[in-house]
């Protein structure tokens, strides 16, 4: 079975559908017209060069040139997560590349060596399109968990103070905001495994279909990648925190304000 293609007239007859949302943005004088028409702008574009790419980068086959490709969405997603955290890039540019890089390899080998046994462990037509899914997900969680852990010991600086004065090391002290900093990352995920089917027909599951596999092999294969993501956004979150917890406090235990883009 093909999957049905969308041709070039088609694709864009698509973009007729962009008038629901800008016709209400530009009613409501909401001011995001223009970054709405760049953001589209920017996904057609990166998307059609990817998809370019991808065709080289699948008919190759090749492992170098695999892995370059998933450095290069691990380095992109590492600068998004800083900016997105409103942090300074050169602070947490290493320890976000290491977390991302762990939680991406470590369920993604796992799927495609173990699960999937794939003969060439880097198969591109497996590794790129499934890390990316782990990948996107590992990012949101990063923005969510980082994000919620350095601004709630901002926001609750005198408490976390007083915690230190009264002896606790600062391993003891941000205990409570990192357990409170995975929970928050980590329960969008915990809810879309709690109702997928039910709910929506999500994309991996989807797109097996789509290709013409049978819904059960569909079905498995949604299993295995929300227990990836799941368990790739776990280390991802533990590991950046951790990770970063060096370069952003002081010697005595105090959060350095400097971490934060002004």
């Amino acid at each position: 079975m093909n999957i049905a293609d969308i041709n070039t007239l088609n694709l864009v007859a698509g973009y007729l559908l962009l008038i629901f949302p800008l016709g209400i943005i530009l009613w409501n004088r909401i001011q995001i017209f223009g970054q709405t028409l760049l953001a589209v702008a920017r996904m057609t574009l990166q998307l059609l060069f990817v998809g370019l790419y991808l065709r080289v980068v699948f008919e190759l086959n090749n492992f170098w040139l695999t892995g370059a490709w998933l450095v290069i969405m691990i380095g992109v997603a590492d600068v998004s997560i800083a900016r997105g955290c409103n942090l300074r890039i050169g602070r947490f540019a290493a320890p976000l590349f290491v977390s991302l890089l762990a939680g991406t390899a470590v369920p993604l080998l796992f799927f495609v060596g173990l699960i999937l046994k794939r003969p060439f462990l880097l198969d591109a037509r497996y590794i790129i399109p499934i890390g990316g899914m782990i990948l996107g997900n590992c990012l949101r969680a990063d923005i969510i968990g980082i994000k919620n852990f350095y601004e709630a010991i901002q926001k609750s600086q005198k408490a976390f103070q007083h915690t230190l004065a009264q002896g606790a090391r600062l391993q003891e002290a941000i205990r409570p905001f990192l357990r409170d900093a995975c929970q928050a990352a980590l329960a969008p995920t915990v809810a879309t495994m709690a109702t997928i089917g039910l709910v929506a027909l999500p994309g991996m599951m989807t797109g097996v279909i789509l290709g013409g596999a049978d819904p059960m092999t569909a079905i498995k294969y949604q299993i295995m990648i929300m227990i990836a993501i799941f368990s790739g956004t776990s280390i991802t979150v533990i590991l950046a925190i951790w990770l970063s917890i060096k370069s952003s406090f002081t010697a005595y235990g105090l959060l350095d304000h400097r971490i934060f883009k002004r």
